[in-house]
């Protein structure tokens, strides 16, 4: 008797649903827990201020241990009291994966950075006080290494094989609890976020504590580091990214051999090149970078490279869209010679130049002597001057500086440090003239401003309050 069709469409969907139990089974021994502490004074650090209810839910729910609240020293009288030492508090939790055999593990760099000790666990129980290798910002990839033989790793994927809709898994510690396993599919691939790298999207569920952990497809290997998740609430909303593996590889092995990662550039600020001003120009196509500023005494400048050029080849390879020049100068070795192709009043010019090193990320310091207590704009932002030695130590002309962001400015991403460089077409010089601007912004219309963080640039689109 043939079966209902409701149930052998069941039955035909219960047979292509993978089964994860295996490949958990064989991967989740080389994941790990990574906990890092800081030294504080005695009354200083940890969760003293929270309430005894949120005390006792970190405490029962994720074994998080909750630091006294601590009491003056009472010396006995005619003694004095007993120097204060330093103790360790809890700082954070997230997860790694290891490499090698030999305890080399990879996480994110914002799940170590500022540590003062590393502690790693296997899914033995096993643990381990960590040495960080080498933290690379800019790519979000770290290294720590713990003393071990013959330990259980992960195998290398290859990211450029990667399909949209395939099924992968994440495993790692979300909120604490250790060997959590979730599974999705590879929503998209290099997907631009504003960083330095692009990333892969998955529907994968990655929450806090995630972070660091490997992104692994159905071979069982691994193509990324879950690094970071779309989010209005704080939680997860359905779109995760990962680092892609070859790149998190390559900046791994500088850290490994130098303790940082060498970077090229070429000094220049581009932007993305519109069908209006593909069209304009006479190109084919809309591709390239487009040349906004040429660092005075840059290599750029001393090869010959104009604001107004696009360029839409670099060392050889194409050059589609604006965020593919950073990452190929990035990956070049300073002091190479290449080659650049530009297209310049309507026709293709060759110019060759050498790459130098980028120099450490710089990112403009906040002012403590400024005040703090400014009413947010229509945009959620509370901005300053830039100082002439911000302007120097920037290599800036003109802008304004964060100095908190809320409402708009919170929920696109934008943070203290971020320097605005343009609101629209305009430049932006001081903060009286960028408050003026935004006052004057239509509230159903949405803006766009420049923003600078760190060594990048990147155009935001942006609402005024309320829309």
């Amino acid at each position: 008797m043939p079966l209902p069709s409701a149930v052998a469409a069941t039955a035909v969907a219960a047979q292509v649903l993978p089964d994860f139990a295996d490949l958990a089974e064989k991967t989740g021994p080389a994941v790990v827990n990574i906990r890092t502490t800081e030294r504080v004074k005695p009354g200083q650090g940890g969760l003293n201020g929270e309430d005894e209810e949120m005390q006792e839910f970190f405490r029962r729910f994720f074994g998080i241990p909750i630091p006294r609240q601590q009491q003056p020293d009472r010396a006995p009288r005619g003694r004095k009291p007993a120097p204060q030492q330093e103790e360790e508090v809890p700082r954070g939790v997230g997860s790694g994966f290891i490499i090698s055999g030999d305890g080399y593990v990879l996480t994110n760099a914002h799940v170590v950075e500022g540590a003062d000790e590393v502690y790693v666990t296997l899914t033995d129980k096993r643990e381990f006080k960590a040495k960080i290798i080498g933290v690379d910002k800019r790519t979000d990839v770290a290294v720590v290494k713990i003393d071990g033989n013959n330990l259980p790793r992960l195998t290398i994927g290859d990211p450029s094989k990667l399909r949209v809709g395939e099924w992968v898994i994440a495993i790692g510690s979300p909120f604490g609890l250790e060997n959590t396993v979730t599974a999705g599919i590879i929503s998209a691939k290099a997907r631009d976020t504003g960083e330095y790298l692009p990333l892969i999207q998955t529907d994968v569920a990655v929450n806090p504590g995630n972070s660091g952990g490997p992104l692994i497809n159905m071979r069982g290997e691994v193509i990324g580091i879950n690094s970071q998740i779309y989010s209005r609430s704080g939680g997860y909303m359905g779109i995760s990214f990962a680092v892609p593996i070859d790149e998190a590889v390559r900046v791994a092995d500088q850290l490994r051999t130098t303790g940082k990662v060498t970077r090229g550039r070429i000094g220049v600020q581009i932007g993305e090149v519109t069908r209006e001003v593909a069209e304009t120009l006479g190109m084919p196509r809309a591709q390239g970078a487009l040349v906004q500023r040429v660092e005075p005494g840059g290599p750029a400048e001393k090869a010959g490279v104009e604001a107004g050029d696009i360029i839409l080849k670099f060392n050889g390879a194409n050059i589609e869209k604006s965020t593919d020049l950073p990452r190929l100068v990035g990956a070049t070795k300073p002091g190479t010679r290449v080659g650049v192709t530009v297209w310049r009043k309507g026709a293709n010019r060759e110019i060759p130049l050498t790459v130098t090193e980028l120099e450490p990320e710089k990112v403009a310091k906040q002012d403590e002597k400024k005040p703090k207590e400014q009413a947010a704009n229509a945009l959620g932002l509370v901005v300053s001057d830039l100082s002439e030695a911000q302007k120097r130590e920037l290599r800036l002309e003109g802008g304004v500086i964060v100095e908190a962001a809320e409402g708009p400015a919170a929920r696109v991403g934008l943070r203290a440090g971020d320097v605005i460089l343009r609101l629209n077409n305009t430049d932006i010089t001081n903060a009286k003239q960028f408050n003026a601007l935004v006052s004057k912004l239509e509230p159903k219309k949405s803006a766009v401003i420049l923003v600078r963080r760190g060594d990048a640039s990147q155009f935001v689109p942006i609402k005024p309050n309320g829309q």
